[in-house]
């Protein structure tokens, strides 16, 4: 069979009931056996992407790690687009297919191919990126497999608690990153999507280490319990609010921005409950959008929460930033949001939402001149796209909220 044919139907379906029937730990391997029995011989290996999304880490052992920047296997990972070596004397050429489901970028398969081009190979990296995600909650070996150096026990904690760190939908595009990766401790985000709403909160529990962690996990399990009970903004922000304060009586409080998203219109409701800032582009220019300074949760137990609202535009960007981004200093005091901020908004303007956070990040540590950041951070990236109104739906952009200054 040549590669340039997919199989026939009876044999894909073959195939794919080989991915679905394989235990979670053999998963890797039973896909390089398909490859090579059904792409006449070629190897095939899956490459992981690590949790910083800096290097796609192979899951065959003794390969070396390959980095995102100034690779073909990061240009797949980076483009979601596939990408072909030069080919070899023999007529050879290895290709690069970007695994990911519904905007959940994971990592990448690499197939050696004798002749010819992917043909079923697109099909079979659908496959196996699903089954992947299905994989990951029945054993530890991706997630080992994804760290080049070992988590902190809080890193752990928050990484257990974090939703996809991305997500493409027919309203929006989102992507959230965490750093330092391996050593992260307060900061977090959550997220929640539904065929009319997306709920959307970053967070930052206070103090550091584990005890920062468990705040964090407590606040948002807090805030999910109200969610998938059928609350709103202010009752999920009072029942973080009580449970924080019933724990820790006002001693401890974590920050936490909330919005809820009408998909049908754009109208954007907000509870601004401590430190994270939300900035919008649009048109090519940013600007921060202010809220009525409320309490942090936790601090007094019974604060009555009030919603205010925005609303976005197809072709809006929002970026969420923690405290430890945009409050951090350079080694000699210059604030991060002074200017550094600006040319990070500016410089990530045409990236898609993984890619622009990637790019953040880098602007964010480069900041600190090889100086380790003096506290956690979260950045979160949403670009909108709108659904078409139906009849009645309110037209977005009518009410356009609480907007201050430009970045």
């Amino acid at each position: 069979m040549s590669t340039y044919e997919r199989p026939a139907e009876n044999e894909f379906r073959t195939i794919e009931q080989a991915i679905w029937a394989a235990p979670p730990h053999r998963l890797a391997e039973v896909a390089n056996g398909l490859v090579g029995r059904y792409a006449n011989g070629g190897d095939a290996g899956i490459l992981l992407i690590d949790y910083r999304q800096a290097f796609l880490v192979p899951t065959v052992p003794g390969r070396q790690d390959v980095p995102v920047d100034n690779t073909l296997p990061g240009r797949a990972f980076a483009s979601q687009r596939i990408a072909w070596e030069p080919a070899r004397e023999d007529g050879g050429r290895l290709v690069h297919l970007p695994l990911s489901v519904q905007g959940e970028r994971l990592g990448v398969l690499t197939v050696s191919l004798p002749d010819g081009g992917p043909g079923w190979l697109e099909d079979f990296a659908i496959v196996v990126a699903r089954a992947l995600k299905m994989a990951d909650q029945g054993t530890d070996l991706f997630r080992r497999i994804r760290r080049r150096t070992r988590l902190t026990l809080a890193a752990e904690i928050q990484w257990e608690l974090l939703p996809a760190p991305s997500c493409d939908a027919a309203e929006f595009h989102f992507a959230g990153q965490l750093e330092p990766a391996y050593a992260v401790w307060g900061d977090n985000f959550d997220w929640a999507a539904s065929e009319e709403r997306l709920t959307l909160t970053v967070s930052n529990g206070m103090g550091s280490g584990t005890d920062a962690a468990v705040l964090t996990h407590l606040a948002i399990s807090a805030l999910r319990n109200a969610r998938r009970s059928g609350g709103d903004l202010v009752e999920q922000a009072a029942l973080a609010d009580q449970t924080l304060y019933a724990r820790h009586r006002g001693e401890r409080h974590v920050d936490t921005l909330l919005l809820d998203f009408e998909l049908a219109t754009g109208r954007v409701r907000a509870v601004d409950a401590g430190s994270p800032l939300i900035f919008r582009v649009r048109g090519g220019a940013a600007e921060s959008i202010r809220f009525d300074a409320q309490m942090p949760l936790g601090m007094f137990g019974d604060t009555r929460y009030a919603v205010e609202e925005f609303t976005v535009e197809p072709g809006d960007r929002l970026v969420v930033v923690s405290d430890g981004v945009h409050a951090a200093l350079s080694p000699s005091g210059v604030p991060f949001a002074r200017s550094a901020l600006a040319r990070a908004l500016r410089a990530t303007r045409m990236q898609e939402p993984p890619e622009a956070v990637r790019t953040m990040i880098r602007y964010f540590l480069d900041f600190h001149d090889d100086t380790e950041p003096a506290d956690d951070a979260v950045i979160v990236c949403l670009d909108w796209t709108g659904r078409a109104a139906g009849p009645g739906a309110d037209e977005p952009g009518r009410a356009d909220g609480p907007v201050s200054g430009g970045v």
